[in-house]
C-alpha cells in the first residue's frame, strides 16, 4: 500500500518545540498568508522555531494563524524574516 504523501494533505496543525509551557512565557499569535496545507504549517513552524527563545510554534493553515510561545517577546522583524524564509508572508500580530 502506498501512502499519500502530497504536500497538500490537510492537517489540523503542526507544532515544533517542547509541549511544556514555561512560567513567565509570552504567547503571541501572528497572521500569515499563503499557508494552504500541513507542509506549509511545518515550514513556517520550523523557521520560527529556530528563533532564539522560542519554545513552541503552532501553525494552522485553515485560519492563517501561527501561535508562538517564547521566553520573551520576539522582535517582529525576526519573525517576519523567518516566515519569509519559509516562503510565506507575515501580515502582523493577530488581535
Amino acid at each position: 500500500m502506498v501512502e499519500n504523501s502530497s504536500c497538500c494533505t490537510p492537517e489540523a496543525s503542526r507544532q515544533s518545540g517542547g509541549t511544556d509551557v514555561e512560567v513567565g512565557a509570552v504567547t503571541t499569535t501572528y497572521r500569515v498568508t499563503g499557508m494552504t496545507c500541513g507542509h506549509c504549517e511545518g515550514a513556517v513552524s520550523a523557521e520560527i522555531g529556530e528563533l532564539a527563545g522560542v519554545s513552541s510554534v503552532q501553525a494552522i493553515a485553515a485560519t492563517g494563524l501561527v501561535t508562538v510561545t517564547s521566553k520573551a517577546p520576539l522582535d517582529e522583524e525576526s519573525v517576519r524574516a523567518a516566515v519569509d524564509e519559509a516562503g510565506y508572508e507575515l501580515v502582523g500580530q493577530s488581535a
